[in-house]
């Protein structure tokens, strides 16, 4: 096994010296068997959504698709090995994701390590694809593949908790080095955008992915760009008050300020072995902040941050032989145009290759033993108050539409509160009452006073039976038997009211000197002019209809008497109606 982990480690630093010759980046990064597997448990659950089904898969379909995978891409199938269902879509999905993360796995660099090698210089391969697939598989005595046997479950007993522990906190510490290195590897953003505890939960990682979608970018550069634009953009450039990443702001600002400490330390320190361990210690730092010194995860984060210190120095001292047996002569001023930071800042140069050293030889480290720790949504607890689960990230959480049934019990209280009747209360009402739109009237109340729309429209309706004239009816009458008077005597009756007229006048004018007359004197005369004013306006009516039409003969008048009775009883204008209605 350590021969075949040596020939590993020689091909893949082939592959990265010459890697600028296939690829248009000098910073993409390799998948080691452990992301392969999560990579691919990803692209399953993402194929299940798209039919209709839960972002979820179960372990058993993802061993069974993880087997097919690899003896597909290493062109090992049997011809009567029975494909899986969707397999076609599930590849699709895992090669897109390898392609935004600016990522490979280990069975491409096989693949170029096979088109970039010398066939002079380099006449044997130094690994086979059979040898790959023991090393991928996790059991390095296969030697035949059977064609249809579906892989068991294995245990969740074989490691402790420590030791979960450890390898997660493993995988933070090299997903934030990845980040340095490659920014658009989004597995490394969401292994560490949460931890330590920035509030930032699945919630924020879901409205993250969908700005990156929406904007067509990686996840780091969609966090990057919304933070620069609040931190330095005006009113113009500033994100919409409607953009979800908006709630998260804090969070956001915090992740990208410990990554822009992280790459000023890169830049300012140009030693790789103090730069190196200078991240190693601010990452440690973030880690075990808060917490003491018997926590596991504290013990696990010193144990780590040991042994990476001591594994870049010694990687920076091969180097520096390297280059010293090389005799190349190269000026770290003039780089080469496949240099990783050309047209970029110089400073951090070496000490980013020698963190991809580091990470290569991570990405060479065998599958997880134990599967069911790797994919299995119950991680340990690094930071907040759930563990750190891929699946569970890239999940979106579910938005409730209304439609979810709720439990039993609250539907059964809500309903019940819907029955029971509700009393009313009792409020003092003025007497305007019948005013108010909130509360609808008796039905005594509707009949007598109907509303416009039950008014008849008609312009003459039918007769109505006698009844006792009231003083208003009283006065109507004796308008309409004035307004039926024959056109000879029209003139009379226009001398007559411009005499009252005139008396009128008078009487106002009287009134206006005599200021301290009495209020009966007072009504006389404002009904009298009221009264004189309404035949006026009806004689003019009448004399305007009449002009063609025939005389007609003399009606008798009411008697004087009974038109004086009327006058003095004389009530303002409406006041009979409102009488009327207080007195029912």
């Amino acid at each position: 096994m350590e021969a075949l982990s040596d020939r590993l480690k020689v091909m893949v630093k082939f592959f990265r010296r010459e890697c600028h010759r296939l690829l248009h980046s000098e910073r993409t990064t390799i998948h080691g068997a452990d992301d392969m597997l999560m990579v691919l448990q990803l692209a399953m659950a993402e194929v299940n959504k798209q039919h209709g089904r839960e972002f979820k898969v179960a372990l058993s379909d993802v061993l069974m698709a993880w087997k097919q995978l690899l003896l597909d891409k290493l062109h090992l199938l049997p011809h009567s090995f029975a494909r899986m269902e969707n397999y076609d879509l599930i590849l699709e999905a895992y090669k897109s994701f390898l392609k935004r993360s600016n990522t490979v796995d280990l069975v491409d660099i096989l693949s170029m390590y096979k088109q970039l090698r010398l066939e002079d210089s380099d006449p044997e391969e130094p690994v086979s694809p059979n040898q790959l697939f023991e090393f991928l598989s996790g059991d390095p005595e296969v030697s035949q593949f059977p064609d249809s046997s579906v892989p068991s479950t294995p245990s969740s007993t074989s490691k402790s908790c420590s030791s979960q522990v450890k390898m997660a906190v493993r995988r933070v510490f090299c997903s934030y080095l990845n980040l340095l290195v490659n920014s658009k590897n989004d597995m490394a953003l969401a292994l560490t955008l949460d931890v330590p505890s920035r509030s930032l939960g699945c919630q924020a990682f879901t409205d993250v992915k969908h700005a990156a979608q929406n904007s067509k970018t990686s996840f780091f550069l969609a966090v990057t760009s919304f933070v620069r634009a609040i931190q330095l953009g005006g009113k113009g450039y500033a994100p919409a008050e409607s953009d979800p990443l908006r709630k998260h702001i804090k969070g956001l600002s915090d992740f990208v300020q410990f990554m822009d400490n992280l790459e000023e330390i890169l830049g300012e320190i140009p030693d790789p072995s103090v730069c190196g361990a200078r991240l190693v210690a601010t990452i440690r730092a973030a880690l075990v902040k808060g917490r003491s010194s018997g926590d596991a995860v504290y013990t696990a984060a010193e144990e780590t941050a040991k042994e990476l210190k001591e594994r870049i120095c010694q990687l920076h001292q091969i180097h520096k032989l390297t280059a010293i047996e090389s005799g190349t002569g190269i000026s770290p001023a003039r780089p080469k145009v496949h240099a990783i930071n050309h047209a970029t800042a110089y400073g951090g140069r070496d000490t980013v290759k020698v963190l991809m050293a580091l990470l290569d030889e991570e990405a060479l480290t065998p599958l997880c033993q134990n599967k069911a720790d790797l994919l299995s949504e119950d991680q340990p607890v690094i930071s907040g108050g759930e563990g750190t689960c891929i699946l569970t990230l890239f999940r979106s959480p579910e938005v409730s539409t209304g439609c979810s049934p709720e439990p039993l019990r609250s539907r059964v209280q809500s309903r019940l509160d819907l029955l029971k009747p509700k009393a009313k209360d009792r409020v003092i009402r003025s007497q305007f009452a019948c005013t108010y739109k909130d509360e609808e009237l008796p039905l005594n109340r509707v009949l007598e006073f109907p509303s416009t729309s039950q008014i008849p429209t008609c312009v003459h309706p039918a007769p109505k039976p006698k009844s006792i004239l009231s003083v208003d009816e009283v006065f109507n009458l004796d308008v309409e038997e004035t307004s039926t008077a024959k056109p000879a005597l029209e003139c009379a009756n226009e001398e007559q009211t411009n005499k009252q007229q005139g008396a009128a006048l008078k009487q106002r004018s009287g009134n206006a000197q005599n200021r301290t007359a009495g209020s009966g004197n007072r009504k006389k005369t404002s009904s009298q002019n009221q009264k004189n004013n309404k035949r006026k306006q009806v004689d003019s009516d009448k004399l305007g209809e009449s002009e063609n039409e025939p005389p007609k003969k003399k009606q008798p008048n009411v008697p004087s008497k009974t038109v004086s009775k009327a006058s003095s009883k004389k009530l303002i204008a409406g006041q009979g109606k409102l009488t009327s209605f207080f007195r029912v």
